[in-house]
């Protein structure tokens, strides 16, 4: 009998229906699945690693994309040599700096005008006298800081108001700057203290007149405002400009095993840590003057202000939280929504880029989820496709079940920010940020979220996890989140490893060292625990995961 491959091939309606509903469904799988946002190659080699290290001591790792043989960056522009070349002055586009509408050439005329005030009527030596910054975070911060600057007067500043009586009795500051309700405070501690020195002390604000009633005569009282008046109505006084490798500040810390320690500070520290802020986010969302920058961290802090430089550089608008006030009597330091939401009180547009601390990106997760959970039938099917995108390493805040369920939820809790906000950089805090937080949070707020590793020593970011790094793995949960790899200018290592873990091939662990442009020199009484070859040590113990990304060991 004859093969007949037809009688093979017999068909009917429901077969070949069915045949188009399956390779419907499988093109549709494919064409519509999420594609990663980075290639997961660039993830899996985060660390450029040095060939050969030293006993007791891991390799080298330098950031991959700027790899071992690279330049590191130390300023954003070429044209960038001192903090005061952050005020483009060909830029003259409008922008808000906290409640103040200004533009580069008026600033400029402020910081020069402060500047002569300081010489003339305050009495300050250009590359002589010192300034105590004891300032809240705001406008008259940044004029003073970048008019002290211009004239090579060193200022100091407070990592904590903890610090004040130990720094004026060490190291006693030619002149304070203060706010007019801190006054008091200052006043006693002078009072108290047994040296019979004169001091100049600078008032922002309108002091009170129990105040100016007990002001000795070893005071001298002036305002901020007369000082820029001052400083207005005559010709200007301009000093030799500094080198980028001059000190300009010193900002005062506590370490929790030696106490008291500074960290001198250089511009080209601070063009260098601008640089790598503006790394952290992709290239393809870029900072531009089109954003809004909120900081959660205080300006009294290298972190805090290489974070308002890059904001002045690039020409966004900025403020600060509530919780960076340090210098008031009574002060209100919960990290949580309601002071994300103090950024709302100042006349700037929404945020667009938030540096926050872990407290802050919990508080925010936790408000979003419980708002999208009070829809008991969409919250799961939203929540199964969101972690199913990210899985793939694909985030994006437009897709249908945004739209359907996380847009409102985001803005019955931030407002206007829930359509503006584009990145989140976390850094500080009390407790670091946990693994297990990470996942919720990219599905509340569906934006990149960088894990920070800042330090008092450095004016940047010292390792800092990719941008669009979406990658979980079994962890306790309590495990701390990965920090990344060194910053692109940042060159990490471990000391204190066990050799035959590393000759075997394990992830080495030990206290982290660190060096490169951003990173200051111990200042006073710390300076005999510098470590040599310009390492700094941070303090913190590190390990470091294959893939070069580290993670900072609870205690």
């Amino acid at each position: 009998m004859a093969f007949n491959i037809s009688d093979y091939l017999v068909t009917d309606d429901l077969t070949i229906l069915l045949g188009l509903i399956g390779a419907t469904v499988f093109l549709l799988r494919n064409l519509y699945k999420p594609q990663p946002l980075v290639h997961p190659i660039l993830l899996g080699r985060q660390s450029d690693v040095a060939r050969v290290r030293n006993s007791a001591e891991s390799a080298v790792y330098r950031n991959y994309g700027t790899g071992l043989m690279g330049r590191f960056p130390i300023r954003p522009s070429k044209e960038v040599h001192l903090i005061s070349d952050f005020v483009k002055p060909d830029s003259d586009a409008p922008r808000t700096l906290w409640s103040t509408k200004t533009t580069n050439p008026r600033l400029s005329e402020r910081v020069a005008a402060f500047g002569t005030g300081l010489v003339r009527l305050a009495g300050l030596q250009p590359q002589e006298s010192t300034v105590l910054l004891a300032l809240n975070d705001g406008l008259e911060f940044l004029i003073s800081d970048l008019a002290l600057a211009a004239h090579s007067i060193r200022s100091y500043t407070l990592s904590s108001p903890a610090l004040l009586s130990p720094v004026l009795e060490a190291f006693p500051p030619s002149a304070i700057i203060t706010h007019a309700e801190f006054l008091p405070h200052i006043l006693e501690l002078i009072y108290d203290s047994d040296e019979p020195q004169q001091h100049t002390i600078i008032v922002v604000g309108e002091p009170s007149p129990k105040t100016l009633a007990s002001v000795a005569s070893q005071v001298r009282l002036i305002t901020w405002s007369d000082i820029e008046r001052d400083g207005t109505r005559v010709d200007k006084i301009y000093t030799a400009p500094p080198k980028p490798s001059d000190v300009f500040t010193v900002s005062f810390f506590e370490n929790k095993s030696t106490g008291l320690q500074g960290a001198e500070l250089t511009h080209e520290n601070f063009t260098a840590g601008t640089a790598a802020i503006r790394a952290l986010l992709p290239l393809a969302n870029a900072i531009s003057p089109l954003d809004t920058i909120v900081s959660g961290h205080s300006l009294s802090t290298a972190y805090g202000r290489a974070i308002a430089y890059t904001a002045l550089y690039e020409g966004t608008s900025f403020a600060t939280l509530t919780s960076t006030k340090m210098f008031v009597e009574q002060s209100a330091r919960a990290n949580d929504v309601r002071d994300i939401l103090s950024a709302n009180a100042q006349p700037i547009p929404p945020p667009t880029i938030l540096f926050a601390k872990p407290g802050h990106l919990d508080a925010l997760t936790t408000a979003i989820m419980q708002q999208a959970e009070r829809s008991r039938i969409l919250f799961p099917i939203a929540w199964r496709h969101k972690t199913a995108a990210l899985a793939e390493g694909f985030l994006t805040k437009d897709s249908l079940w945004d739209r359907l369920l996380f847009d409102g939820a985001r803005a019955n809790i931030i407002n206007e920010a829930a359509g503006t906000l584009r990145g989140v950089v976390i850094s500080g805090g009390p407790e670091p940020l946990r693994a297990a937080a990470l996942p919720r949070a990219r599905v509340a707020l569906s934006v990149p979220i960088v894990n920070v590793l800042s330090h008092a020593l450095v004016a940047g970011p010292v390792l800092a996890s990719h941008a669009l790094d979406l990658q979980t793995f079994p962890a306790p949960g309590g495990a701390v989140a990965h920090v990344g790899p060194p910053t692109v200018n940042v060159e990490a290592k471990l000391v204190g490893v066990d050799d035959a873990v590393v000759e075997a091939g394990g992830n080495p662990e030990g206290v982290l060292l660190v060096r490169g442009p951003p990173v200051g020199t111990l200042f006073g009484a710390g300076k005999e625990v510098q470590v040599d070859e310009g390492w700094a040590g941070t303090g913190e113990r590190a390990r470091v995961q294959t893939n070069g990304a580290f993670t900072i060991l609870s205690d």
